[in-house]
C-alpha cells in the first residue's frame, strides 16, 4: 500500500465511478481496478460493492477512507512542516453554505483542500442556500455552495458539484395531512404545503404547482431554510417538496417522522455547485480553492 494507491482509492471512494475517477487520476480503468484489487488483497476484505450502475462502499471500505484521508493530510502536513512543498498559502477563506451541504458535499472538498494547503484558516458560515449567490456578490463570503439560477449573474462563475434530485414528503405520523397527501388521487390544492422562502427550489415549486393546475395552493408557512422545512412536516404541519439530500442528511429522529410520497412527480434534477465572483479567481487563496473542484 503506497500513497497513490490511497490517492486513486479516495477519488474512486468520492466518485463512486471507476471511468470518471480513471480519468481524473490518468489512469487506465484496468489500472484502476488492479490497483483496488491489490488493496483488497492486502486487506483481505472487499472495498467496494460493484454492478452495472453503482460502486458503494463496504464497511471495511469506509474504515480505509477514514485512514486514507488522515495519512494523506498528515502527510501533506509534514511536507510544508519540513519545507519541501515550497511556499505555503496561508490566510483566511470564508465559505458559505446551507447545513445540508455543510454535511453532504463540503467535507471532501474540504479534506482535499486542507491537505494541501494546511496553513489556511477555513471561516465556514451557514444559513439558507437562497442567499448564497448574494452573500458571494456582496463579499460576505468568498465562496459559497448554491443551486444554479436560472439567470446565473454575468458575475458569478459557477462550478458544478453535481444534481440534486426534489421529493415530496409528508408526515409519516398519522394526521390529516397524511390521509390527504396518500389518497390514490389526492387534491393537492387542498393540501397544506410548506414552502421555502426564495431560491431554485422555491421557483421548482411554483412550476410544480403550475403543472398541477393550482392557482392558490394552501401554504401553511414559509420558511428560511430547507432543513425547517422537515421539522415542520414532521410536526405534521404539511407536505413540502425539496431536495433529497436535506431528508438524508436530516436527524434520525426527525426523518423517521416523513414519508417520502411516490404518487406525485417533483420535477427534474437541479444543480448543485459553487460560485464566486469571476473577479477574484486570481485570488491565491480562491484560485486553489477553485482548481480542487
Amino acid at each position: 500500500m503506497d500513497l497513490r494507491d490511497l490517492k486513486l482509492f479516495l477519488h474512486l471512494a468520492e466518485s463512486r465511478h471507476f471511468g470518471r475517477t480513471a480519468r481524473a487520476m490518468h489512469v487506465s480503468p484496468s489500472t484502476l481496478s488492479r490497483q483496488i484489487q491489490r488493496l483488497e488483497e492486502d486487506l483481505g476484505q472487499s472495498l467496494f460493492l460493484r454492478d452495472n450502475r453503482t460502486v458503494t462502499l463496504t464497511e471495511a471500505g469506509e474504515s480505509l477512507r477514514l485512514f486514507a484521508q488522515q495519512t494523506l493530510l498528515q502527510y501533506q502536513q509534514l511536507r510544508h512542516a519540513i519545507g519541501q512543498n515550497g511556499p505555503s498559502l496561508s490566510g483566511e477563506l470564508r465559505l458559505f453554505c446551507s447545513v445540508t451541504a455543510a454535511y453532504s458535499h463540503l467535507p471532501p472538498i474540504l479534506d482535499r483542500f486542507r491537505a494541501e494547503h494546511p496553513l489556511v484558516e477555513i471561516k465556514l458560515t451557514t444559513g439558507d442556500a437562497a442567499d448564497a449567490v448574494e452573500k458571494v456578490q456582496s463579499a460576505e463570503a468568498d465562496l459559497a455552495i448554491s443551486g444554479r439560477p436560472e439567470a446565473l449573474p454575468a458575475s458569478i462563475d459557477f462550478a458544478s458539484l453535481g444534481h440534486i434530485s426534489l421529493i415530496l414528503i409528508a408526515p409519516a405520523l398519522p394526521c390529516p395531512v397524511r390521509s390527504q397527501a396518500t389518497e390514490a388521487q389526492p387534491d393537492w390544492a387542498q393540501t397544506p404545503f410548506i414552502l421555502p422562502e426564495q431560491g431554485p427550489v422555491r421557483r421548482r415549486i411554483d412550476a410544480w404547482f403550475r403543472r398541477h393546475r393550482i392557482v392558490n395552493p394552501l401554504i401553511y408557512a414559509t420558511v428560511g431554510g430547507h432543513e425547517a422545512m422537515v421539522s415542520m412536516v414532521a410536526l405534521g404541519c404539511g407536505v413540502a417538496l425539496l431536495p433529497d439530500i436535506v431528508l438524508e442528511n436530516s436527524p434520525e429522529p426527525v426523518r423517521n417522522r416523513v414519508l417520502v410520497l411516490d404518487n406525485a412527480e417533483p420535477g427534474a434534477p437541479f444543480e448543485l455547485g459553487v460560485c464566486v465572483q469571476k473577479k477574484r479567481l486570481n485570488e491565491p487563496l480562491i484560485d486553489a480553492f477553485w482548481q480542487l473542484l
